[in-house]
């Protein structure tokens, strides 16, 4: 048959496989894997690359209300432009329901932020904040039906958290309607207990945000959220884990024979809570929620990536200005640690950390990085195997990836809204030349080649 695109002479890569093949694709799908494949409008010579399926970024941050006079600094187009520089294909975002609104007009303003404004391929959870008796009861069921087929919920931020009684009902709507569960593990009342403390005595600069939300915390709301859920019978993903006693209440989780699956992200293998004490409140560029930990939590989360606790290594990508009256340094932000915005950049450096940290350091292999960047993410949010993987029938949505690119990483080169990176000055050998949409090239050689609008919406399927 004739193709539209054929990928000669790459080393195609998936979560279990590392072959030789060509890869011909027709009408945005993959319908051929070869030795060697002719016929073709357009041939892309991928010699020495490796051919991956591109990255599935299942925990995103754009265009979210964030407080009063604060703003997120990418909205759809430039977080998903600046994730397909970073070799990324899908992004799962998350749709925030505000108190006192339900969740279908929730979704109808944020649809209305992506609509026509995408690079690449999009999809929602949705976010519980009220969880009322008619959003659990009748919204939440249909919209599952509807394939918004994951939730998450707040241990923390007393906006946004819900008491335990709220996320038991909402675990329990989950589970009749098929939906997964996200939580967000740190416990406020402790938090808000430690705030009062350090606010006693003065301390108001960035670091002691992290001294505010200790291991402790996290540990405890990792403990009970497994807790809540096996009373329940739900399964639950633990997001972005940072240390090693709420990895350990994920093992013990599941030899109890719970369903629970582990996330981690680039800022708890690279960043400490020492970062969070630089001079000039430089500090809030790394503020955070959990913070950055210690070297002995960075090596905890290496080994959970290594031997299966984590199955998920997204960027928590959660944008702020850090020189911006409506960011970090927001006049409140400057006397309190407590009003600066809680978030990083990410999306765009999450996969290159890993490869270059992982692969190229030989912490992981190649196809553990596929299974951790892109294939799970797929399996665990419905959309395997259209995404996440090279295989016949699947989306063409690759990334060729140069494993001896050598890059710096600093501000200047990414694509995102914010004015800073945490991993300014970092070194990473490894780095995507290559992303293809559907079989289109967004993203070729450090070029912009797609279009804004051609990433779609994704329903999902339940898992």
């Amino acid at each position: 048959m004739h193709f539209d695109t054929i990928i000669k002479n790459g080393t195609v890569v998936t979560a279990s496989d590392t072959f030789r093949s060509d890869v011909g694709i027709h009408n945005g799908k993959i319908v051929a894997l070869a030795a060697s494949l002719d016929g073709a409008d357009e041939i892309i010579d991928a010699s020495g690359l490796y051919v991956m399926p591109g990255g599935i970024d299942s925990h995103v941050h754009l265009a979210q209300p964030s407080g009063d006079g604060i703003v997120m600094a990418d909205d759809f187009a430039s977080g998903t432009l600046s994730a397909a520089f970073g070799g990324n294909t899908t992004v799962l975002t998350f749709c925030m329901q505000e108190k006192g609104t339900t969740l279908r007009e929730s979704l109808k303003t944020y649809h209305a932020k992506a609509e026509g404004e995408c690079y690449i391929d999009v999809s929602f959870h949705l976010v519980v904040t009220d969880p009322t008796s008619y959003v659990l009861g009748q919204e939440l069921p249909a919209l599952v039906e509807d394939g918004y087929t994951s939730i998450k919920v707040f241990m923390t931020y007393e906006n946004l958290r819900l008491r335990d009684d709220q996320i038991l009902d909402t675990l329990d709507s989950a589970r009749q309607s098929g939906a997964l569960v996200m939580v967000h593990c740190e416990n406020e009342d402790a938090i808000r207990y430690l705030i009062g403390k350090h606010e006693q005595n003065g301390e108001l600069a960035p670091k002691f945000h992290a001294l505010s939300r200790p291991v402790a915390a996290e540990r405890e709301a990792t403990h009970r959220a497994l807790s809540l859920a096996e009373i329940v019978g739900t399964p639950i993903v633990i997001v972005h884990v940072s240390n090693r006693q709420a990895m350990e209440e994920i093992e013990r989780a599941r030899k109890r024979g719970s369903k629970v699956a582990g996330e981690t992200c680039p800022q708890y293998l690279l960043l400490t809570a020492d970062d969070l004490d630089a001079a000039e409140l430089e500090g809030a560029k790394f503020v955070c929620s959990p913070p950055p930990r210690d070297k002995e939590s960075q090596e905890a989360c290496w080994e959970g990536l290594q031997s299966g606790t984590f199955e998920l290594f997204s960027s928590d990508h959660c944008p702020f200005r850090y020189d911006d009256d409506s960011g970090k340094l927001n006049e409140k932000g400057k006397r309190h640690f407590r009003w600066i915005p809680n978030g990083i950049p990410g999306v765009e450096t999450r996969l290159p950390i890993l490869f270059s940290e992982g692969v190229s350091k030989g912490r992981i292999d190649i196809n553990r990085f596929v299974a951790l960047s892109s294939t799970n993410h797929a399996k665990q949010y419905g959309l395997y195997p259209q995404k996440g993987t090279i295989a016949i029938g699947s989306d063409a949505d690759i990334a060729l990836w140069d494993p001896l690119k050598q890059v710096t990483i600093t501000n200047d080169i990414l694509h995102h809204g914010a004015d800073y990176t945490p991993y300014h000055g970092l070194d990473v050998v490894g780095w995507p030349v290559l992303t293809m949409l559907r079989g289109r090239s967004i993203i070729r050689e450090g070029a912009l080649q797609g279009a804004l609008g051609h990433g779609q919406y994704l329903r999902r399927n339940r898992v």
